[in-house]
């Protein structure tokens, strides 16, 4: 059983911001992207720039570290500076994010700019059963539309449900839908350390818990009740069902990582390597990263957007973090059989981050006796978000009518 938690007053609502999601690929390279000395061990790229600046936070003893990055187009050097500021911990986030509120309302984007009106939306935070400070959101439908269901999202991995989700949350509330967020332990305005995974599973029980009490607000009890997961989300989606395989009444899964392709497996000397340095500096950010904006978004007008995303973890991969997803996409592939719950898998055709060959392996595998693959042609990684205006639209209709075919049934 799951402990009770403690849950906070609502801090804010109605606020406008948008999600994208990303997950990476291993490569056998990986110990030619950075070199060791008994000093330091450190990436030979390295996505901050120029200055450094440390100074110390004596509120809370911690180091602050601020970094120059890339500057953002289109906006004041006080916001660029605001955008420069280590994002390792959530009081760091939180004021990032705040900051870049009013930027984000006013991004070129069809899901911002025809974003419909009279969506009811709530930010709160509240305290788990590890004693960490979650962020959760909710859209639910104008006033007088009646509610078919319940959508709980898992954002992808580096991400928060604070960014693009937020165009692609309205519009499925604007069906007659309630959708709820929250960003993992480490990521988006969570406590935790930025991009950190010690443990993939604690992060699936936070997934849980926090669902667990959504399910039972007023709004939604007794509702049917789905999970949408996107990248990395998409994991953390199957995971949870095959912890509570009776408790959902159907998954929706974008684009998921739930097995690593072919020929993208670091070499198994590189694998002894990386599960020792885990082991010493499991914090340490050498996983090889590479910018997947390019590989991420079709749409190049959109993809310029995703730097806006300002409180994504866009480092290298920390080394546990790495090889926890590593193990649950290997756990993962050797349970897909166990996936029975009603299921529709979305798929770019193009996509080069997730293998839409993965998706047709899970969708093949899956035990559900209702089960439904669509792979788009031409589709990038970002399905949902960084498509041409109309695919975006077409997309997210087909998950609302697959959605109201099983809420019908009810």
């Amino acid at each position: 059983m799951i402990p009770t938690a403690q849950i906070n007053k609502p801090v804010n609502h109605s606020q406008s911001n948008m999600n994208l999601s990303f997950t990476f690929r291993f490569r056998s390279q990986i110990l030619t992207q950075f070199h060791c000395t008994q000093s330091q061990i450190s990436p030979i790229k390295h996505p901050l720039k120029q200055e450094v600046h440390f100074s110390t936070n004596h509120n809370n003893r911690k180091l602050m570290v601020t970094a120059k990055k890339a500057p953002i187009e289109g906006v004041s050097e006080e916001l660029n500076s605001i955008a420069s500021y280590n994002l390792d911990f959530a009081y760091s986030r939180r004021k990032v994010r705040t900051a870049f509120t009013e930027v984000h309302q006013h991004l070129d984007h069809c899901l911002f700019k025809n974003a419909p009106e009279g969506i009811r939306t709530e930010e709160w935070y509240e305290t788990n059963s590890r004693g960490l400070e979650i962020f959760c959101k909710s859209w639910l439908p104008r006033l007088g539309v009646p509610m078919k269901a319940s959508i709980c999202f898992c954002h992808g991995y580096g991400d928060t449900c604070t960014f693009f989700f937020e165009g692609i949350a309205r519009r499925i509330a604007s069906f007659g839908y309630g959708v709820y967020a929250m960003d993992y332990p480490g990521f988006g305005l969570s406590e935790g350390l930025h991009g950190y995974i010690p443990n993939f599973d604690d992060l699936v029980g936070d997934v849980i818990e926090h669902y667990r009490r959504i399910k039972e607000r007023p709004e939604v009890r007794g509702l049917p009740r789905f999970i949408l997961g996107q990248s990395m989300g998409g994991a953390v989606s199957i995971k949870v069902h095959l912890k509570e395989p009776n408790n959902w009444d159907g998954m929706i899964l974008v684009a998921p990582m739930c097995k690593i392709a072919d020929g993208v497996l670091p070499s198994d000397a590189v694998m002894k390597v990386l599960t020792l340095l885990s082991k010493v500096i499991p914090k340490a950010k050498l996983f090889p990263n590479q910018d997947l904006a390019e590989l991420a978004f079709r749409e190049p007008s959109k993809r310029k957007l995703a730097v806006y995303n300002v409180i994504c973890y866009s480092d290298n991969p920390r080394l546990k973090t790495g090889m926890e997803l590593l193990r649950t996409t290997k756990e993962i592939e050797s349970q897909v059989h166990k996936v029975s719950a009603p299921l529709l898998v979305i798929h770019g055709g193009d996509d080069k981050v997730t293998d839409p060959l993965v998706s047709r392996f899970l969708y093949e595998s899956a035990s559900s006796k209702d089960k439904t693959l669509k792979i788009y042609e031409g589709g990038y990684h970002c399905i949902l978000e960084g498509e041409p205006d109309e695919r975006i639209y077409a997309v997210h209709d087909d998950i609302v009518s697959w959605l109201d075919s099983r809420c019908s049934t009810k």
